[in-house]
């Protein structure tokens, strides 16, 4: 029994290489020797450059505010539709008592001026009526009446916009609400009741309230390697891809090339601009990361081939084609090739749709 086992066993063994040499032999050939056959097919092939950066409004509005205080009220959030003169903050003033002394003491001196004024105006009034001044006279005495009653109501307006925050005057008027400068989408609020506000003057920034954008008018500002910025012009196409929506077809034009270039991290990049024609269903938000392919060249329907094939020599394109027999050596053709991104080329003639290319292993490096 056990030699009967023993014989079987050796029947298996040698089964089996067999099997195995079979194999090897039905495997030779080209696969056997790493080689395999690429088929020319048709495809569209596109020349573009990479554009990085994000979605972004055309304009955006920082509303600011000319007086100084603190947040009453806010009368709007976030994501809010405004309307251009719609209230949108409410600033209560809060003075130093020092502030609003000098306030109080301005007015006072600005009425004793005043009333001084008057009068000496009256008296030279009543001098030139009875003939005893010149024209000249009265005219200087009713314009410094005049001036110092202007002083007093800019002292009174000022002192109430530090108790009221407010001014009333027969014709319009300036109060503590800041309003919409125009119509669009509240993006941001950056100020809450109780925060302090400092103005906008000629000496500092003030202090940013809101920031407001047409959402409607959406553009993509990116940056582009100087390597394919010599190869754009305004105008041309592009396909925008981002990374929050990889479903949305979202479509543009180039519309700006910036004539100077900016340093970023060891890079030189210049600044483009597209702007939005088409964003299909897509919702847009700003601030979204966005990639933009700007097209400099397409074609559809050609013949293409991986450029890893091609042999170059003298000035020349060819391929290998694969010989009449299983062991006959490839045969070369020179083809004629035409547009390339940089991994598959367009081959303009020297090879149909139904022809196979020999594709050789990779040569090992010593």
């Amino acid at each position: 029994m056990k030699k009967f086992l023993k014989i079987v066993l050796a029947v298996a063994i040698l089964g089996a290489v067999a099997f195995g040499l079979v194999r090897a032999t039905q495997s030779g050939g080209d696969e056997a020797n790493g080689v395999t056959l690429v088929k020319v097919e048709r495809g569209t092939i596109v020349d573009k450059a990479l554009a990085t950066g994000q979605i972004v409004p055309e304009e955006e509005i920082s509303v600011k505010s000319q007086i100084s205080g603190i947040v009453k009220e806010c009368y709007v959030k976030v994501g809010d539709q405004v309307r251009a003169g719609q209230p949108l903050v409410t600033i209560i003033p809060d003075p130093t008592p020092l502030q609003l002394t000098e306030g109080e003491r301005n007015v006072e001196l600005a009425e004793v001026a005043h009333n001084r004024s008057r009068a000496a105006f009256e008296r030279e009034q009543r001098i030139f009526e009875a003939g005893l001044s010149a024209r000249d006279q009265m005219d200087a005495a009713e314009e410094s009446f005049e001036q110092t009653r202007i002083q007093l109501e800019l002292s009174k307006e000022r002192l109430a916009l530090l108790r009221e925050g407010k001014i009333q005057k027969r014709v319009g008027g300036v109060d503590s609400v800041i309003r919409a400068p125009a119509g669009g989408t509240l993006l941001e609020r950056l100020v809450d009741p109780g925060d302090p506000v400092v103005p906008l003057t000629t000496f500092q920034e003030g202090t940013p309230l809101m920031s407001i954008a047409n959402m409607d008018l959406l553009i993509f500002k990116g940056t582009v390697d100087e390597i394919d910025v010599g190869k754009l012009e305004e105008g041309l196409p592009v396909r925008i891809e981002i990374g929050a929506l990889p479903a949305a077809s979202v479509t543009g034009r180039l519309r700006m090339i910036a004539p100077k270039a900016k340093e970023e991290e060891g890079s030189t990049l210049f600044d483009v601009e597209v702007e939005i024609e088409d964003r299909g269903d897509a919702v847009l938000r700003a601030g979204y990361s966005a990639n933009a392919n700007i097209i400099i060249q397409e074609k559809t329907d050609v013949h293409i081939l991986p450029e890893r094939l091609l042999v170059f020599e003298d000035d020349k394109t060819f391929v290998e084609l694969p010989g009449a027999g299983p062991e006959d050596e490839p045969e070369r053709r020179e083809v004629e090739i035409g547009l390339s991104d940089g991994i598959n080329v367009e081959i303009v003639s020297g090879l149909s749709e139904s022809d196979e290319v020999v594709e050789r292993p990779p040569r090992e490096i010593a």
